[in-house]
């Protein structure tokens, strides 16, 4: 079977991420990682993040082509989107760069958009 290719570039322009209506991050510093036919994620620097907002979860999750990932809940005035945010802290060789950025599953009240 074949290996999902594993591409990480700089994702270009600035980037911010919304959730719940309020602003919990901006960067021009993203890269984007697509994985084979999969629609590209954009991974944000933790620096360019309100981490104040993120709370850990115990929940990971695995993927064959990049590794293990943390996940945390992102805590908006109006309510929690659990799990909502993924990171990669070790991920595997082919993705080096993407180690300890965080990505956000874009869902109903959450939105990554470049600006």
């Amino acid at each position: 079977r074949m290996l999902k290719h594993i591409a990480v570039r700089p994702a270009g322009g600035t980037w911010v991420i919304r959730a719940g209506g309020a602003v919990l991050g901006e960067s021009s510093r993203a890269p984007e990682l697509t994985e084979g036919d999969k629609p590209f994620v954009i991974f944000f620097p933790r620096e360019d993040v309100a981490m104040a907002f993120l709370e850990p979860s115990p929940y990971r999750s695995s993927s064959a082509a990049l590794g293990e990932a943390e996940h945390y809940h992102i805590a908006s005035k109006s309510r929690t989107y659990e799990n909502a945010v993924f990171c990669y802290t070790q991920p595997k060789p082919d993705a080096a760069e993407i180690g300890g950025y965080l990505a956000f599953d874009v869902q109903d009240g959450v939105a990554v958009e470049q600006v």
